[in-house]
């Protein structure tokens, strides 16, 4: 969603359009791989808004998921994520992350590979899935090559 549209969004209904709320959504919308925290988006309000409170940011991220402009999300890390909402699927759901279990980084899957099942799942038991969430949990290139050469010196990880 572009600010122009949030912008609309924010007018039809009834809310300010400040400065505070277009640089929040702004830190989510240039950061798409990064699903911050809302501290992690304090922190880089503060480089240009240092006047911003922490309060600021919470407000301000719950009325962009009020909105349906960002999205939450959960890695079983202990701490709620951002994104932006990008939209959804064909199947009309959110796209789904990989997870590193090595390093931690995350990956967004932009296919939705579980369209077949929903409609076998209708097909035989008659139940409609009007939502899912899929995260999967490995490691990535660059932790599996680490793993490979930790197996072959000896030593560990």
């Amino acid at each position: 969603m572009e600010e122009k549209q949030v912008i609309e969004l924010l007018r039809k209904h009834g809310l300010k359009v400040t400065g505070q709320r277009l640089r929040v959504l702004s830190i989510i919308a240039d950061r798409p791989d990064e699903h911050l925290t809302a501290e992690e988006i304090y922190d880089l309000a503060r480089a240009d808004l240092p006047e911003i409170g922490l309060a600021t940011i919470y407000r301000t991220v719950q009325v962009l998921l009020d909105l349906r402009v960002i999205n939450k999300v959960t890695f079983d890390d202990g701490f709620t994520r951002y994104e932006l909402n990008d939209g959804e699927s064909a199947s009309g759901h959110r796209h789904h992350h990989a997870i590193c279990v090595g390093c931690g980084k995350i990956y967004s899957l932009e296919t939705d590979l579980l369209d077949i099942l929903e409609q076998q799942v209708m097909k035989n038991i008659g139940f409609e899935v009007t939502d899912h969430e899929v995260k999967l949990y490995g490691f990535c290139a660059e932790c599996r090559k680490k793993n490979r050469r930790a197996k072959t010196d000896g030593t560990e990880i």
